[in-house]
């Protein structure tokens, strides 16, 4: 039987187990609604749900590149394309699209066609600088870490702020060489 190649987003959303949609985007809800009471700052929580994401993100790269049978990227592109075709579909079953890269090839928008974190949300006047899927961002960033890249990742728009789309921007801050434990020529 010959190794099985790389595989779709598609293919592996069907593949894995889920819990209940409404469920979880309730729990994600009730998480940053406590974040809010707790920390009282919108900046703070922001804060607070980057880093719950980026200590997500370093866990949930061990189980997407298990599954999805990706080798190494080539290069950032390749690697923006693959968070927006395989890695958003796999775990929240969400197309989105790759664009607007800069020049150098460091700096590119994902586009999330959907995003079942905000579904039953609307911010009050006194959230308005709340970034509610900010854990997204996190997610991204720490996951990249862990394959060596170090990233900025914000939110440049969002629908629950009256923006027509969901829109992250991941800049390539730089690639970080790999360390290995042991030198061979001992």
């Amino acid at each position: 039987m010959p190794p099985a190649g790389p595989r779709s987003g598609d293919a592996i959303f069907a593949s894995v187990e889920r819990v209940n949609a409404e469920l979880f985007t309730l729990t994600y809800g009730a998480t940053v609604r406590q974040l809010l009471t707790d920390l009282e700052e919108v900046e703070e929580v922001n804060k607070q749900l980057d880093q719950m994401g980026y200590n997500i993100g370093i866990r949930l790269i061990d189980e997407f590149l298990a599954k999805s049978n990706i080798s190494r990227c080539v290069d950032f592109k390749e690697t923006a394309d693959v968070i927006a075709k395989v890695g958003l579909k796999m775990f929240l079953g969400v197309n989105a699209t790759v664009t607007n890269w800069d020049a150098e090839g460091t700096c590119c928008s994902i586009v999330l066609e959907d995003n079942p974190l905000v579904d039953f949300v609307e911010l009050p006047d006194t959230c308005q600088g709340l970034h509610y899927c900010n854990i997204l961002s996190g997610v991204i960033r720490g996951a990249l870490e862990m394959v060596s890249m170090k990233t900025e990742v914000t939110w440049l728009r969002d629908m629950l702020r009256g923006d027509d789309m969901f829109e992250l921007q991941v800049k390539l801050l730089k690639q970080i060489p790999e360390e290995y434990p042991y030198k061979d020529d001992e």
